[in-house]
């Protein structure tokens, strides 16, 4: 039995599986807004509300020393201490993004940002409560084959590739905040952007 909108899939020889939507769109509208956050709808939450999968997700925290990438991309020098917040997103039970934020700790030290859970709004609202006001993101997108680590997680069949979305947040003044490394399989995902013309 196979099914591609959200139901059970039965595989011979695989055992049951609980598919996501055939492809989910990743609307960039407003997943990102604080009035989403205000929700507690803050993008893959949002996502999840406006095309009707269940999300769940896990979530490791850890500190470790920027390495040259990281630190050229928040601005801070190598080696200095990042908060690092990875997890796993599931829709309907099935792995469907992998997420790596890494922010300064200067900026997370003693708040529910080093935590497993964040709190409403996320770690964008904990950031802002803290006076670091976001005013820009920007993403980097890409695609390339997954690692043997990211086949398995993500459960692809052979030769499917991997989108890349690196994003930063950015403070009103045009420090970063955070950056965040997303893993999103091209067979499940619709990256959809809108903005206005100025």
């Amino acid at each position: 039995m196979l099914e591609s909108d959200g139901v059970v899939n039965v595989l011979h020889g695989k055992g049951a599986f609980v598919r996501p939507p055939a492809a989910i769109t990743r609307l960039a509208r407003s997943r990102l807004s604080r009035a989403a956050r205000a929700k507690n709808e803050g993008a893959f939450l949002a996502d999840a509300r406006a095309q009707g999968f269940t999300p769940s997700s896990s979530v490791r925290v850890r500190f470790e020393p920027a390495d040259a990438r990281v630190a050229e991309l928040l601005g801070i020098e190598p080696g200095a201490e990042v908060t690092v917040r990875d997890r796993v997103m599931r829709a309907n039970g099935l792995v469907v993004q992998l997420a790596v934020s890494r922010l300064p700790r200067e900026f997370t030290r003693g708040t529910a940002i080093e935590e497993v859970n964040t709190g409403p709004g996320g770690a964008y609202a904990r950031l802002e409560e803290g006076g670091h006001i976001i005013g820009t993101y920007t993403e980097d997108v890409g695609s390339r084959m997954p690692t043997d680590e990211e086949r398995s997680q993500l459960q692809l069949p052979p030769g499917t590739p991997v989108l890349t979305v690196t994003r930063i947040a950015y403070r009103e003044d045009g420090i970063p905040l955070e950056m965040n490394d997303m893993i999103l399989p091209s067979d499940r995902y619709r990256l959809t952007y809108e903005w206005a013309a100025d």
